[in-house]
């Protein structure tokens, strides 16, 4: 998975991150997500171009969540989509296979939207970032 990430980012100024924990403490992912963007401290990144996929393995919830410059680019819709296709994914119990699915579908959206600058640098790092 992290080389996932990392080949993702090799096309692009943006910044993907995964964040891996047991339970989530909030009913809504999503608000979950949005304090982890907070305390990595995602939305420093020079073009507010990161993403966190957001996963609580044993309550079955996940959330993807891109900060304001890759959101206002790509809306809604195509996060949804992209919930859906992971869920899918693991209905069918290919775990790792729809992460790697997920980050390669983002680092192609950030591509797209925030091509690789010779300039660029790793903003965060790539590893996947473990929760309790």
């Amino acid at each position: 998975m992290v080389e996932a990430i990392r080949s993702a980012e090799l096309q692009t100024s943006g910044e993907i991150r995964l964040f891996v924990e047991s339970k989530c403490s909030f009913i809504n992912p999503v608000d979950r997500a949005i304090e982890l963007f907070g305390e990595l401290k995602m939305h420093e990144t020079k073009d507010r171009n990161a993403v966190l996929l957001y996963i609580a393995i044993k309550d079955r919830q996940m959330a993807i969540y891109g900060d304001q410059g890759i959101h206002q680019k790509m809306g809604q819709k195509f996060w949804n989509q992209e919930v859906a296709t992971i869920i899918s994914a693991f209905n069918q119990h290919h775990y790792t296979d729809g992460i790697c699915k997920i980050l390669g579908d983002i680092g192609d959206a950030l591509k797209e939207n925030f091509p690789y600058d010779r300039e660029d640098i790793n903003e965060l790092p790539d590893g996947i970032v473990f929760g309790k």
